[in-house]
């Protein structure tokens, strides 16, 4: 057994080649090998959001505050809310983050295969975000 006390972990910054805006991620715990799977809070400002992105075994985002959005690549644009559940199948490309006014936090969870849990592709661009 292992117990994670509050606070033992740092929070990060969303790195600027994944996030658009201020975003905070705070690491809720990863297992061991050979268990996969990662979960993190992350806090996203009012316009910040994620690069289009996939996940290679899915990954679940369960709002907790907040308003957000989220949309898979070719599809209209979603509004969340706290106590929406959202799975993104494997591979699905997509993004996800707050409203233009207000911030949104989600707690995200995904498993890696072969250590890896996500492919990164371009920023969302503000017409993107604005625009659907």
């Amino acid at each position: 057994m292992k117990i994670l006390h509050n606070g033992s972990i740092p929070s990060l910054t969303g790195p600027a080649e994944w996030f658009s805006g201020k975003v905070r991620i705070d690491g809720m715990f990863n297992t061991e090998a050979p268990v996969t799977v990662s979960v993190a809070m992350v806090t996203f400002e009012p316009g910040a959001r994620t690069a289009w992105h996939s996940h290679p075994l899915g990954q679940t985002l369960i709002v907790t505050t907040g308003c957000g959005r989220v949309q898979l690549q070719g599809e209209p644009m979603k509004e969340i809310k706290p106590g929406d559940i959202v799975w993104i199948a494997p591979s699905e490309i997509h993004w996800h983050g707050a409203a233009p006014e207000t911030a949104m936090t989600h707690i995200a969870i995904q498993e890696a295969m072969d250590g890896k849990a996500a492919d990164w592709f371009e920023l969302v661009s503000d017409k993107e975000y604005t625009e659907n």
